[in-house]
């Protein structure tokens, strides 16, 4: 198994709850074991921008998550915002990377100054003091200063800043297709195997002028 074997992944209150869904069922189908944490403005946005409604306590979450993308029985652990005996909470029990997919700005804005208000915020900070992969995924447009100082601030500290920004030299047919382009760019720097997208140049085909 290549990529890391327990992942977290963080949903927050950004628009585009479809990428953080989608990413949850690729790493069951990879066999990966994830941490889910959800905040309260995330369930709003899953519910205003998908059909899925979320139970609100972690233990029906987690029950209906696992329906939902067909993971094996303890595949998923979802915890709740406060839940600071939660193994993401501490670098000795944390997961080897985390993904927090959408990132709200707000949410962008606590991790870079290291705020740690609620589980989530903590998740990240255990990340960035224990070297370990962190993949934040913006959906906001246009981006203040604010935002670009808080981006080049995590970025320097040593997380993957990866805007929700598909690419169309894939000639997406369908909103699915946008929304697999980006979950493949974050599965390719998990080291998680997809075949979602194929990757630039892969099927080139070599003609006499090359």
């Amino acid at each position: 198994m290549s990529g890391p074997e327990r992942i977290t992944l963080a949903m927050t209150g950004a628009s585009g709850a479809q990428y953080g869904l989608r990413l949850l069922d690729c790493l069951v189908q990879e066999e990966r074991e994830a941490h889910v944490l959800i905040s309260q403005a995330a369930q709003v946005v899953i519910a205003t921008e998908t059909d899925v409604v979320l139970p609100a306590k972690p233990q029906a979450m987690q029950a209906f998550l696992t329906e939902y993308t067909g993971a094996a029985p303890g595949q998923i652990r979802v915890f709740g915002g406060q839940d600071w005996l939660a193994p993401p909470a501490s670098g000795s029990g944390a997961p080897a990377a985390m993904v927090v997919v959408p990132c709200s700005t707000g949410t962008l804005s606590a991790i870079a100054c290291g705020a740690c208000n609620d589980l989530i915020e903590r998740a990240a900070d255990v990340c960035l003091k224990e070297r370990r992969p962190l993949i934040l995924v913006p959906r906001e447009t246009p981006y203040s200063s604010i935002h670009l100082e808080n981006m080049l601030r995590l970025s320097n500290l040593g997380a993957t800043v990866l805007p929700a920004s598909p690419g169309f030299y894939h000639l997406p047919q369908t909103v699915d297709d946008l929304i697999d382009f980006v979950v493949a760019r974050i599965l390719d720097l998990l080291g998680v195997p997809q075949d979602l997208l194929p990757r630039w140049g892969e099927h080139h085909i070599v003609t006499p002028d090359d």
